[in-house]
Protein backbone atom coordinates (compact mmCIF):
# COMPACT_ATOMS: atom_id res chain seq x y z
CA UNK A 1 0.00 0.00 0.00
CA UNK A 2 0.96 3.55 -0.94
CA UNK A 3 -0.94 5.43 1.23
CA UNK A 4 -4.35 5.43 3.09
CA UNK A 5 -6.31 5.96 0.08
CA UNK A 6 -6.19 2.72 -1.01
CA UNK A 7 -9.02 1.02 -1.44
CA UNK A 8 -10.60 -2.10 0.84
CA UNK A 9 -10.12 -4.33 -2.55
CA UNK A 10 -6.45 -3.36 -2.96
CA UNK A 11 -5.82 -4.10 0.87
CA UNK A 12 -7.46 -7.55 0.48
CA UNK A 13 -5.07 -8.24 -2.78
CA UNK A 14 -1.84 -7.51 -1.07
CA UNK A 15 -2.63 -8.86 1.73
CA UNK A 16 -1.63 -12.62 2.47
CA UNK A 17 -4.79 -15.03 2.92
CA UNK A 18 -3.49 -16.84 5.72
CA UNK A 19 -5.82 -17.62 8.93
CA UNK A 20 -4.94 -18.08 12.56
CA UNK A 21 -6.24 -21.37 13.80
CA UNK A 22 -10.39 -21.49 14.65
CA UNK A 23 -10.96 -19.40 17.60
CA UNK A 24 -13.20 -19.48 20.32
CA UNK A 25 -14.45 -16.13 19.33
CA UNK A 26 -15.60 -17.75 15.62
CA UNK A 27 -17.18 -20.47 17.98
CA UNK A 28 -19.32 -18.02 19.61
CA UNK A 29 -19.94 -15.89 16.78
CA UNK A 30 -21.00 -18.90 15.26
CA UNK A 31 -23.44 -19.43 17.39
CA UNK A 32 -24.38 -16.02 18.27
CA UNK A 33 -25.54 -16.17 14.13
CA UNK A 34 -27.43 -19.33 15.17
CA UNK A 35 -28.77 -17.80 18.14
CA UNK A 36 -30.86 -14.87 16.18
CA UNK A 37 -31.95 -16.66 13.10
CA UNK A 38 -33.49 -19.64 15.20
CA UNK A 39 -36.02 -18.14 17.71
CA UNK A 40 -39.60 -17.92 17.95
CA UNK A 41 -40.39 -17.91 14.24
CA UNK A 42 -39.10 -21.95 14.20
CA UNK A 43 -41.50 -22.93 16.57
CA UNK A 44 -43.88 -22.07 13.61
CA UNK A 45 -42.18 -23.17 11.07
CA UNK A 46 -43.17 -27.02 10.94
CA UNK A 47 -46.85 -25.73 10.82
CA UNK A 48 -46.34 -22.99 7.90
CA UNK A 49 -43.98 -25.38 6.11
CA UNK A 50 -45.60 -28.68 6.43
CA UNK A 51 -49.48 -27.91 5.14
CA UNK A 52 -47.42 -27.14 1.53
CA UNK A 53 -47.44 -30.76 1.21
CA UNK A 54 -44.72 -33.33 0.56
CA UNK A 55 -43.01 -32.10 -2.11
CA UNK A 56 -42.73 -28.80 -1.61
CA UNK A 57 -41.41 -29.54 2.03
CA UNK A 58 -38.50 -31.55 0.22
CA UNK A 59 -37.55 -28.68 -2.30
CA UNK A 60 -37.79 -26.23 0.68
CA UNK A 61 -35.03 -28.44 2.42
CA UNK A 62 -32.79 -28.80 -0.97
CA UNK A 63 -33.05 -25.07 -0.98
CA UNK A 64 -32.47 -23.83 2.93
CA UNK A 65 -28.82 -23.95 3.05
CA UNK A 66 -27.94 -22.30 -0.01
CA UNK A 67 -30.71 -19.11 0.12
CA UNK A 68 -29.82 -18.22 3.84
CA UNK A 69 -25.93 -18.91 3.24
CA UNK A 70 -25.62 -16.83 -0.44
CA UNK A 71 -27.61 -14.37 1.27
CA UNK A 72 -26.22 -13.44 4.70
CA UNK A 73 -22.56 -14.10 3.18
CA UNK A 74 -23.66 -10.89 0.13
CA UNK A 75 -24.85 -8.64 2.81
CA UNK A 76 -21.84 -9.68 5.18
CA UNK A 77 -19.52 -8.60 1.83
CA UNK A 78 -21.52 -5.56 1.38
CA UNK A 79 -20.07 -4.20 5.25
CA UNK A 80 -17.22 -5.71 4.80
CA UNK A 81 -16.88 -3.45 1.93
CA UNK A 82 -16.87 -0.58 3.64
CA UNK A 83 -14.18 1.89 5.84
CA UNK A 84 -12.84 0.59 8.82
CA UNK A 85 -15.10 0.75 11.64
CA UNK A 86 -18.13 1.37 9.70
CA UNK A 87 -21.43 -0.93 10.22
CA UNK A 88 -24.34 -1.04 7.30
CA UNK A 89 -25.61 2.60 7.79
CA UNK A 90 -22.37 4.39 7.09
CA UNK A 91 -21.62 1.79 3.97
CA UNK A 92 -24.90 2.58 2.37
CA UNK A 93 -23.81 5.99 3.00
CA UNK A 94 -20.40 5.88 1.51
CA UNK A 95 -21.35 3.83 -1.50
CA UNK A 96 -24.81 5.34 -2.65
CA UNK A 97 -25.01 8.86 -1.09
CA UNK A 98 -26.07 10.62 2.03
CA UNK A 99 -29.95 10.52 1.19
CA UNK A 100 -30.05 6.95 0.20
CA UNK A 101 -28.06 6.37 3.64
CA UNK A 102 -31.15 8.02 5.38
CA UNK A 103 -33.12 6.80 3.68
CA UNK A 104 -32.23 2.82 4.11
CA UNK A 105 -31.04 3.42 7.82
CA UNK A 106 -34.52 4.34 7.82
CA UNK A 107 -36.06 1.55 6.41
CA UNK A 108 -33.61 -0.73 8.31
CA UNK A 109 -34.66 0.26 11.78
CA UNK A 110 -38.21 0.57 10.99
CA UNK A 111 -37.91 -3.15 9.55
CA UNK A 112 -36.37 -4.72 12.80
CA UNK A 113 -37.74 -2.50 15.53
CA UNK A 114 -41.13 -3.57 15.24
CA UNK A 115 -39.97 -7.24 15.40
CA UNK A 116 -38.16 -6.75 18.85
CA UNK A 117 -41.39 -5.07 20.45
CA UNK A 118 -43.25 -8.61 19.28
CA UNK A 119 -40.60 -10.71 20.86
CA UNK A 120 -41.26 -7.87 24.20
CA UNK A 121 -44.79 -8.60 23.62
CA UNK A 122 -44.27 -12.80 23.41
CA UNK A 123 -41.61 -12.94 26.38
CA UNK A 124 -44.33 -11.31 28.62
CA UNK A 125 -47.25 -13.23 27.29
CA UNK A 126 -44.71 -16.72 27.89
CA UNK A 127 -43.88 -15.83 30.85
CA UNK A 128 -47.14 -15.06 32.15
CA UNK A 129 -48.64 -18.06 31.19
CA UNK A 130 -46.18 -20.03 32.89
CA UNK A 131 -46.53 -18.67 36.04
CA UNK A 132 -50.28 -19.32 35.67
CA UNK A 133 -50.34 -22.47 34.55
CA UNK A 134 -47.47 -24.32 35.29
CA UNK A 135 -45.74 -23.07 38.36
CA UNK A 136 -49.82 -21.92 39.65
CA UNK A 137 -48.14 -18.88 40.91
CA UNK A 138 -50.50 -15.82 40.28
CA UNK A 139 -48.17 -13.49 38.19
CA UNK A 140 -47.74 -10.02 38.95
CA UNK A 141 -49.14 -7.01 37.24
CA UNK A 142 -48.71 -7.57 32.86
CA UNK A 143 -46.84 -3.63 33.19
CA UNK A 144 -44.77 -4.60 36.25
CA UNK A 145 -43.75 -8.35 34.97
CA UNK A 146 -43.48 -6.66 30.88
CA UNK A 147 -41.45 -4.29 32.49
CA UNK A 148 -38.93 -6.54 34.54
CA UNK A 149 -38.24 -9.00 32.05
CA UNK A 150 -37.29 -6.62 29.27
CA UNK A 151 -35.34 -4.87 32.35
CA UNK A 152 -33.39 -7.40 32.53
CA UNK A 153 -32.62 -8.44 29.01
CA UNK A 154 -31.74 -5.06 28.63
CA UNK A 155 -28.62 -5.40 31.71
CA UNK A 156 -27.38 -8.05 29.31
CA UNK A 157 -27.36 -5.75 26.72
CA UNK A 158 -25.89 -3.04 28.92
CA UNK A 159 -22.45 -5.41 29.21
CA UNK A 160 -21.84 -4.63 25.46
CA UNK A 161 -21.68 -6.27 22.35
CA UNK A 162 -19.56 -9.26 23.36
CA UNK A 163 -21.52 -9.55 26.37
CA UNK A 164 -24.82 -9.93 24.08
CA UNK A 165 -23.15 -12.28 21.87
CA UNK A 166 -21.46 -14.53 24.22
CA UNK A 167 -25.11 -14.76 26.24
CA UNK A 168 -26.78 -15.45 23.23
CA UNK A 169 -24.34 -18.12 22.47
CA UNK A 170 -24.56 -19.67 26.15
CA UNK A 171 -28.12 -19.92 25.18
CA UNK A 172 -27.99 -21.69 22.19
CA UNK A 173 -27.29 -24.87 23.99
CA UNK A 174 -29.98 -25.49 25.97
CA UNK A 175 -32.73 -24.61 22.94
CA UNK A 176 -29.93 -26.88 20.47
CA UNK A 177 -30.65 -29.93 23.75
CA UNK A 178 -34.07 -29.43 23.29
CA UNK A 179 -35.02 -29.43 19.79
CA UNK A 180 -32.72 -32.41 19.80
CA UNK A 181 -34.98 -34.22 22.70
CA UNK A 182 -37.97 -33.12 21.14
CA UNK A 183 -37.39 -34.24 17.45
CA UNK A 184 -35.93 -38.02 19.06
CA UNK A 185 -38.86 -38.23 21.46
CA UNK A 186 -41.16 -37.99 18.73
CA UNK A 187 -39.32 -40.13 16.35
CA UNK A 188 -41.43 -43.51 18.16
CA UNK A 189 -44.82 -41.34 17.04
CA UNK A 190 -44.11 -41.06 13.65
CA UNK A 191 -47.06 -42.28 11.50
CA UNK A 192 -46.14 -41.37 8.52
CA UNK A 193 -47.83 -37.63 8.63
CA UNK A 194 -46.82 -35.71 5.73
CA UNK A 195 -45.74 -39.25 3.87
CA UNK A 196 -49.75 -39.80 3.00
CA UNK A 197 -49.44 -36.83 0.35
CA UNK A 198 -46.26 -38.31 -1.17
CA UNK A 199 -48.02 -39.88 -3.94
CA UNK A 200 -49.63 -37.02 -5.14
CA UNK A 201 -47.42 -35.33 -6.83
CA UNK A 202 -48.91 -31.99 -7.59
CA UNK A 203 -49.49 -30.37 -11.23
CA UNK A 204 -46.51 -27.66 -12.05
CA UNK A 205 -48.34 -24.78 -12.01
CA UNK A 206 -49.70 -25.64 -8.58
CA UNK A 207 -46.28 -26.46 -7.13
CA UNK A 208 -44.90 -23.69 -8.36
CA UNK A 209 -47.35 -21.44 -6.64
CA UNK A 210 -46.98 -23.05 -3.09
CA UNK A 211 -43.25 -23.18 -3.41
CA UNK A 212 -44.06 -19.04 -4.09
CA UNK A 213 -45.79 -18.70 -0.94
CA UNK A 214 -44.25 -20.91 1.33
CA UNK A 215 -40.45 -19.54 0.55
CA UNK A 216 -40.61 -16.10 2.50
CA UNK A 217 -41.61 -18.41 5.42
CA UNK A 218 -38.35 -20.52 5.24
CA UNK A 219 -36.34 -17.13 4.23
CA UNK A 220 -37.25 -15.78 7.36
CA UNK A 221 -37.28 -18.70 9.65
CA UNK A 222 -33.59 -18.22 9.40
CA UNK A 223 -32.98 -14.68 9.24
CA UNK A 224 -29.93 -13.53 11.25
CA UNK A 225 -29.75 -10.15 9.13
CA UNK A 226 -29.88 -7.75 12.23
CA UNK A 227 -27.05 -8.85 13.85
CA UNK A 228 -24.72 -9.45 10.46
CA UNK A 229 -23.67 -5.72 10.61
CA UNK A 230 -21.89 -6.17 13.77
CA UNK A 231 -20.64 -9.66 13.00
CA UNK A 232 -19.08 -8.10 9.71
CA UNK A 233 -17.65 -5.13 11.58
CA UNK A 234 -16.15 -7.00 14.28
CA UNK A 235 -14.18 -9.75 11.60
CA UNK A 236 -12.87 -6.89 10.16
CA UNK A 237 -11.29 -5.67 13.37
CA UNK A 238 -10.38 -9.03 14.61
CA UNK A 239 -9.23 -10.87 10.59
CA UNK A 240 -8.28 -7.49 8.19
CA UNK A 241 -8.03 -8.43 4.62
CA UNK A 242 -8.86 -12.23 5.68
CA UNK A 243 -12.35 -10.91 7.16
CA UNK A 244 -14.32 -12.18 3.91
CA UNK A 245 -12.78 -15.83 4.09
CA UNK A 246 -13.13 -16.22 7.33
CA UNK A 247 -16.36 -14.70 8.23
CA UNK A 248 -17.60 -17.05 5.24
CA UNK A 249 -16.25 -19.99 7.11
CA UNK A 250 -18.00 -19.06 10.29
CA UNK A 251 -21.30 -18.46 8.29
CA UNK A 252 -21.33 -21.35 6.41
CA UNK A 253 -20.93 -23.73 9.75
CA UNK A 254 -23.43 -21.45 11.45
CA UNK A 255 -26.21 -22.29 8.24
CA UNK A 256 -24.94 -26.29 7.97
CA UNK A 257 -25.91 -26.10 12.21
CA UNK A 258 -29.27 -24.09 11.65
CA UNK A 259 -30.39 -26.28 8.79
CA UNK A 260 -29.16 -29.59 10.06
CA UNK A 261 -31.14 -29.22 13.50
CA UNK A 262 -34.46 -27.08 12.07
CA UNK A 263 -35.33 -29.65 9.43
CA UNK A 264 -34.87 -32.67 11.69
CA UNK A 265 -37.24 -30.91 13.55
CA UNK A 266 -39.35 -30.41 11.05
CA UNK A 267 -39.37 -33.23 9.52
CA UNK A 268 -40.10 -35.40 13.00
CA UNK A 269 -43.15 -32.99 13.70
CA UNK A 270 -44.65 -33.48 10.07
CA UNK A 271 -44.14 -36.92 10.54
CA UNK A 272 -45.46 -37.25 13.60
CA UNK A 273 -48.68 -35.27 12.79
CA UNK A 274 -51.35 -35.43 9.82
CA UNK A 275 -51.82 -32.26 7.65
CA UNK A 276 -55.23 -32.16 9.47
CA UNK A 277 -53.76 -31.60 12.71
CA UNK A 278 -51.17 -28.93 10.91
CA UNK A 279 -54.24 -27.36 9.57
CA UNK A 280 -55.93 -27.41 13.14
CA UNK A 281 -52.86 -25.70 14.80
CA UNK A 282 -52.60 -23.17 12.17
CA UNK A 283 -56.43 -22.54 13.01
CA UNK A 284 -55.48 -22.64 17.05
CA UNK A 285 -52.74 -20.34 16.09
CA UNK A 286 -50.49 -22.35 18.41
CA UNK A 287 -47.17 -23.19 18.30
CA UNK A 288 -45.84 -26.56 17.21
CA UNK A 289 -45.27 -27.30 20.81
CA UNK A 290 -48.21 -26.06 22.36
CA UNK A 291 -50.22 -28.29 20.10
CA UNK A 292 -48.15 -31.26 20.82
CA UNK A 293 -48.70 -30.80 24.31
CA UNK A 294 -51.88 -30.72 24.01
CA UNK A 295 -51.64 -33.88 21.66
CA UNK A 296 -49.96 -36.05 23.91
CA UNK A 297 -51.23 -34.50 26.93
CA UNK A 298 -47.16 -35.04 28.11
CA UNK A 299 -46.58 -32.87 31.32
CA UNK A 300 -42.95 -32.95 30.36
CA UNK A 301 -43.65 -31.29 27.38
CA UNK A 302 -46.07 -29.10 28.69
CA UNK A 303 -43.43 -28.01 31.39
CA UNK A 304 -40.85 -27.84 28.86
CA UNK A 305 -42.40 -25.64 25.80
CA UNK A 306 -42.70 -22.55 27.35
CA UNK A 307 -39.22 -22.48 29.28
CA UNK A 308 -38.04 -23.46 25.63
CA UNK A 309 -39.87 -20.56 24.08
CA UNK A 310 -38.76 -18.56 26.18
CA UNK A 311 -34.93 -18.94 25.80
CA UNK A 312 -36.21 -19.08 21.96
CA UNK A 313 -37.77 -15.80 22.67
CA UNK A 314 -34.66 -14.29 24.40
CA UNK A 315 -31.89 -15.03 22.53
CA UNK A 316 -33.59 -13.66 19.44
CA UNK A 317 -34.50 -10.33 21.12
CA UNK A 318 -31.01 -9.73 22.43
CA UNK A 319 -29.94 -10.36 18.45
CA UNK A 320 -32.92 -8.02 17.00
CA UNK A 321 -31.53 -5.43 19.53
CA UNK A 322 -28.52 -5.06 17.88
CA UNK A 323 -29.56 -3.92 14.67
CA UNK A 324 -32.04 -2.16 16.23
CA UNK A 325 -30.09 0.09 18.13
CA UNK A 326 -27.54 0.35 15.30
CA UNK A 327 -30.18 2.06 13.00
CA UNK A 328 -31.08 4.65 15.84
CA UNK A 329 -28.33 5.47 16.45
CA UNK A 330 -27.53 6.00 12.65
CA UNK A 331 -30.77 7.85 12.59
CA UNK A 332 -29.96 10.00 15.12
CA UNK A 333 -26.19 10.80 13.62
CA UNK A 334 -27.78 11.43 10.23
CA UNK A 335 -29.85 14.32 11.86
CA UNK A 336 -26.19 16.04 12.00
CA UNK A 337 -26.52 15.57 15.67
CA UNK A 338 -23.08 13.99 17.56
CA UNK A 339 -23.86 13.17 20.96
CA UNK A 340 -20.98 11.26 23.07
CA UNK A 341 -21.03 7.67 22.60
CA UNK A 342 -21.81 6.65 26.28
CA UNK A 343 -24.47 9.14 25.95
CA UNK A 344 -25.89 7.87 22.38
CA UNK A 345 -26.00 4.36 24.18
CA UNK A 346 -27.76 5.51 26.99
CA UNK A 347 -30.57 7.24 24.94
CA UNK A 348 -30.75 4.44 23.03
CA UNK A 349 -31.01 1.79 25.61
CA UNK A 350 -33.51 4.46 27.33
CA UNK A 351 -35.52 4.80 24.43
CA UNK A 352 -35.76 0.75 23.93
CA UNK A 353 -36.91 0.59 27.04
CA UNK A 354 -39.52 2.65 27.19
CA UNK A 355 -41.28 1.70 24.06
CA UNK A 356 -41.19 -2.19 24.30
CA UNK A 357 -42.50 -1.66 28.07
CA UNK A 358 -45.47 0.04 26.60
CA UNK A 359 -46.28 -2.23 23.79
CA UNK A 360 -45.62 -5.64 26.10
CA UNK A 361 -48.00 -3.74 28.73
CA UNK A 362 -50.88 -2.89 26.43
CA UNK A 363 -50.29 -6.11 24.23
CA UNK A 364 -51.62 -5.12 20.99
CA UNK A 365 -52.82 -7.42 17.86
CA UNK A 366 -51.30 -4.98 15.22
CA UNK A 367 -47.93 -6.40 15.75
CA UNK A 368 -48.59 -8.75 13.28
CA UNK A 369 -49.57 -6.77 10.78
CA UNK A 370 -46.77 -4.71 11.09
CA UNK A 371 -43.98 -7.45 11.21
CA UNK A 372 -45.60 -8.69 7.78
CA UNK A 373 -44.86 -5.28 6.32
CA UNK A 374 -41.62 -5.50 8.05
CA UNK A 375 -41.06 -8.57 5.74
CA UNK A 376 -40.18 -6.86 2.17
CA UNK A 377 -37.78 -4.80 3.71
CA UNK A 378 -36.11 -6.92 5.35
CA UNK A 379 -35.88 -8.93 2.19
CA UNK A 380 -35.03 -5.97 0.13
CA UNK A 381 -32.00 -5.31 2.06
CA UNK A 382 -31.05 -8.92 2.66
CA UNK A 383 -31.09 -9.99 -0.78
CA UNK A 384 -31.47 -7.02 -3.17
CA UNK A 385 -29.35 -4.41 -1.76
CA UNK A 386 -25.98 -6.31 -1.79
CA UNK A 387 -26.63 -8.04 -5.40
CA UNK A 388 -27.30 -4.51 -6.53
CA UNK A 389 -24.02 -3.46 -4.96
CA UNK A 390 -22.02 -6.08 -6.75
CA UNK A 391 -23.46 -4.52 -10.01
CA UNK A 392 -22.89 -0.76 -8.86
CA UNK A 393 -19.81 -0.44 -6.44
CA UNK A 394 -16.21 -0.61 -7.19
CA UNK A 395 -15.56 -2.30 -4.50
CA UNK A 396 -17.20 -5.32 -5.19
CA UNK A 397 -16.49 -5.80 -8.45
CA UNK A 398 -14.48 -8.98 -7.66
CA UNK A 399 -17.65 -11.04 -6.66
CA UNK A 400 -19.16 -9.97 -9.91
CA UNK A 401 -19.82 -13.08 -12.65
CA UNK A 402 -20.99 -15.52 -9.85
CA UNK A 403 -24.06 -17.91 -10.20
CA UNK A 404 -25.00 -17.36 -6.57
CA UNK A 405 -25.97 -13.79 -7.40
CA UNK A 406 -28.33 -14.50 -10.11
CA UNK A 407 -29.82 -17.14 -7.29
CA UNK A 408 -29.58 -14.44 -4.23
CA UNK A 409 -31.83 -12.18 -6.74
CA UNK A 410 -33.85 -14.80 -7.59
CA UNK A 411 -35.29 -15.72 -4.45
CA UNK A 412 -35.44 -11.98 -2.86
CA UNK A 413 -37.87 -11.07 -5.43
CA UNK A 414 -39.78 -14.42 -4.73
CA UNK A 415 -39.89 -13.45 -1.52
CA UNK A 416 -40.67 -9.81 -1.56
CA UNK A 417 -43.32 -10.50 -4.85
CA UNK A 418 -45.16 -13.11 -2.28
CA UNK A 419 -44.98 -11.19 0.76
CA UNK A 420 -46.67 -8.49 -1.25
CA UNK A 421 -49.36 -10.67 -2.48
CA UNK A 422 -50.46 -11.85 1.00
CA UNK A 423 -50.14 -8.51 1.72
CA UNK A 424 -53.01 -7.72 -0.62
CA UNK A 425 -55.07 -10.98 -0.48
Amino acid sequence: MNDQANSVDERYATTPATLTRWSRQDTTWMLGLFGTAIGAGTLFLPINAGLGGFWPLVILALLAFPMTFFAHRGLTRFVLSGREGSDITDVVEEHFGIKAGALITLLYFFAIFPILLIYSVALTNTVGSFMEHQLHILPPPRAILSFVLILGLLAVVRCGEQVIVKAMSLMVYPFIVALLFLAVYLVPHWTGGILSTAREVPAPSALLNTLWLAIPVMVFSFNHSPIISAFAVDQKRQYGANADERSSQILSRAHLLMVAMVLFFVFSCVLTLSPAQLAEAKAQNLSILSYLANHFNNPTIAFAAPLIAFVAIAKSFLGHYIGASEGLKGLVLKTGRRPAAKTLDRMTAAFMLVVCWIVATLNPSILGMIETLGGPVIASILFLMPMYAIRKVPAMAKYRGQASNVFVTAVGLVAITALVYSLMA
